[in-house]
């Protein structure tokens, strides 16, 4: 049991060496765990960033693959690719000093995604696991009005919950609110959180205050992928640094959300933290996902399961 004054999250990591930060579900999700990274890095750990990836990592050398579906992104990795969050990940961590390796997971199955972490996991000798979503689909356990867009996320739960030889296996979601887009009723959000608190998964939230370094440095990031990407800027961390900075209600950061209404407030910069197989063991349908080696198959899986439940009726926060 952890002192109030106390973050659960970090005091788990507390006895980590060798931590991995891995964004679970495509795109730009790995931006979403750079303050936790950042962070960890600043206490002197040694932090290792993976993403599963939406590039085109077909195209990459042979030298980039350091195991079957594991390849190493660089700074220079693939100039020919516009879209690459890995890369311009990668050439902003170089650009302020910090190890600029990416590792890039291509969507798959939970079978070989599992065995491209275990070969990441065996390579860095890693001891601690922090798998981060831009959003809260992650937390959806199936039977929701709304599930967003679980696919990857749960990939990626999945493929890590069958790797019990990792002392701590730990979940993050920042952006609160985001998935609102996808369907995702945020009311079942809340409910399905007190009910990991009630299973002792839960490990509180915390802020990312624009007035830490950290805080900081992820608005930079944020700032330079945008410029870097300007065809396809990531809408959830343009809306999370939106939150960071104190913006609020239907901000405007790229034409992509151009016919939307977005609403920007404080909760969505929160990063609610939770322990990964408790988070697992509530999913309902993870045991349909288990033997893929697809990502259509997951589809395919959860859209079955998804046939076969009576879903719960979507609610309306009552204030």
């Amino acid at each position: 049991m952890t002192s109030l004054h106390s973050n659960p999250l970090f005091t788990r990591l507390a006895d980590a060496e060798r931590i991995l930060v891995a964004g679970a579900g495509g795109g730009f999700d790995i931006y979403s765990g750079l303050p936790v990274a950042l962070s960890l890095l600043h206490q002197g750990k040694q932090v290792f960033l993976a993403n599963l990836s939406f590039s085109a990592l077909g195209g990459l050398p042979l030298d980039d693959w350091v195991a079957s579906d594991l390849a190493a992104v660089t700074p220079e990795s693939a100039p020919h690719q516009s879209y690459f969050p890995e890369r311009t990940l990668a050439q902003w961590l170089h650009r302020h000093g910090y190890p600029s390796t990416v590792y890039a997971f291509p969507q798959t199955g939970v079978r070989p995604l599992r065995t491209a972490y275990r070969a990441l996991i065996e390579r860095h000798r890693i001891d601690a696991v922090v798998l981060v979503d831009g959003g809260t689909d992650i937390l959806m356990r199936g039977d929701e009005a709304g599930l967003g867009t679980p696919e990857e996320d749960l990939t990626s739960v999945a493929a890590l919950a069958g790797l019990d030889g990792v002392p701590t296996r730990l979940v993050v979601s920042v952006g609160f609110g985001v998935d609102a887009y996808h369907g995702v009723n945020h009311t079942q959000v809340l409910e399905n959180i007190a009910a990991l608190e009630r299973d002792g998964a839960y490990l509180g939230a915390f802020s990312i205050p624009r007035a830490t370094r950290e805080g900081s440095l992820y608005l930079d990031a944020v700032t330079h992928a945008q410029d870097h990407t300007p065809q396809h800027p990531s809408i959830v961390n343009g809306s999370i640094a939106a939150a960071v900075r104190g913006s609020f209600g239907d901000v405007r950061f790229t034409d992509r959300t151009r016919g939307s209404e977005l609403f920007v407030n404080p909760l969505m910069s929160l990063c609610f933290a939770f322990d990964l197989p408790g988070l697992a063991a509530r999913c309902l349908y993870l045991d349909r996902i288990e033997d893929t080696h697809l990502m259509r198959q997951v589809h395919s899986r959860i859209a079955e399961f998804r046939d076969s439940v009576v879903t719960r009726p979507p609610r309306r926060f009552p204030h």
